[in-house]
């Protein structure tokens, strides 16, 4: 094995480095002359006629305020211009929140989504630790807006979508919404050094455990209104890019490390939940990578699988290889288990031979079955958030949200 692919190698540590100062100079054309982000084409040239979305545009800004606090100075700019985007054309100053886009002409993409106003919080305690002007306003505006809107105290979950003005809730609620609302809760305790935001994430945290626990560790990504789960929505819409079909292999991969970041940073955790979080972690990286991974007879870790662990979406989306190089990486220091550091060294080589676009730059985003380049789903290179943090979070605390992590130097 190479020794770039194997974990705490000198070139390892600078192969990570490389890709990672790759991705930022691709990326670098997003902003929009009103700084909302610019889906990216293949060479990283804009695809101005797509919309401009506020969870692309986040991501940015979250991305490019950890590049500069990496120390690229030339990050800060265009991570103060993406924030320009929320704090302005992405804004609605009439309802309130953030539009889920803006057409190319500049006009409001409908309704009102949980998941972008996750990432909103995220960029916006990213964009506070690196400086940016305008950052703690937004952050607070971001939270108080989904304090009022998305989260359910009752409940200790959070609805998907509204419509644009806030009078009518969708009934659907989903799993990854509430997903990405841990990692904006804990980017948010951290950045504040509030608990309570640590608590919320603990709380969805608790009914995943349970969820995996009684779905032999497939989650189910899909409820009604009352969080009865539909484990066969869009069944005849099964490569959805958001509500795909059956259990998501990267997604179980994601929630790993979340949940054990959470249960690391939850320091009056009692060990005996902290004991049941991580077993409970690892059980679901080894379900998903285990029904995921050469599934097929091809490297790559498939879409989504039924409910038996059979693949039903073949292709492989670079996300998912990111968030298992990430989680597997954490495992493997968390628990020191080896078959964790191997499976890291696995996913990079593969990362270096398959998904890194080594003449265009950053990462091809979906392959089909043989590892070859399709765009059905993902067409571009949208963002950089899932392959930049994937080359960060194998060097830094397990306990720390990545920003904060890069921040303080641990």
């Amino acid at each position: 094995m190479d020794k770039k692919y194997i974990n705490d190698t000198p070139e390892n540590k600078a192969f990570l480095k490389e890709n990672a100062l790759s991705l930022l100079e691709f990326g670098k054309h997003f902003p929009s002359p009103g700084g909302s982000s610019y889906y990216l084409g293949d060479d990283g040239t804009p695809w101005t006629e797509r919309p401009r979305e506020t969870w692309i545009t986040s991501r940015m800004v979250h991305v490019y305020s950890i590049g500069s606090m990496l120390g690229f100075s030339w990050c800060k700019e265009l991570a103060n211009k993406g924030l320009q985007g929320l704090l302005h054309e992405l804004k609605d100053e009439k309802n309130g929140g953030w539009y889920a886009g803006l057409t190319k002409d500049g006009e409001p993409l409908p309704n009102k989504q949980c998941y972008a106003h996750a990432f909103v919080i995220l960029a916006a305690s990213s964009a506070s630790l690196a400086g940016l002007e305008g950052a703690k306003e937004l952050l607070s505006d971001a939270i108080a807006l989904y304090d009022k809107r998305f989260w359910n105290e009752e409940e200790g979950l959070s609805c998907d979508t509204w419509n644009t003005e806030f009078t009518e809730l969708d009934s659907y609620r989903g799993l990854n919404a509430n997903m990405h609302t841990v990692e904006a809760f804990l980017a948010a305790a951290d950045v504040l050094e509030d608990e309570k935001y640590r608590i919320r994430a603990g709380r969805i945290i608790s009914r995943v455990l349970h969820w995996a626990s009684e779905n032999y560790y497939r989650l189910p990504e899909h409820f009604t209104s009352d969080w009865t789960a539909e484990p066969e929505l869009n069944k005849d819409k099964p490569d959805d890019p958001f509500k795909p079909y059956g259990a998501t292999p990267g997604h179980g991969i994601e929630w790993a490390r979340l949940i054990t970041q959470w249960a690391l940073s939850s320091r009056d955790l009692p060990e005996e939940k902290k004991k049941e979080a991580l077993h409970t972690a690892c059980a679901l990286y080894e379900r998903a990578v285990g029904d995921g991974w050469n599934a097929d007879g091809a490297e790559g870790i498939v879409y989504t699988t039924d409910w038996d662990g059979k693949p039903v979406v073949h292709d492989r989306m670079h996300w998912t290889l990111a968030e298992a190089i990430n989680t597997s990486s954490v495992l493997y220091r968390v628990t020191g288990n080896k078959r964790y550091g191997e499976d890291f060294s696995m996913f990079l080589k593969y990362l270096d031979e398959k998904v890194l676009d080594h003449e265009a730059g950053s990462w091809f985003h979906q392959l089909d079955e043989k590892n070859n380049l399709k765009g059905t789903v993902w067409p571009g290179k949208s963002d950089l958030y899932h392959a930049f943090q994937s080359m960060l979070i194998p060097y830094h605390a397990a306990d720390l949200s990545i920003a904060p992590a890069v921040k303080c130097g641990r």
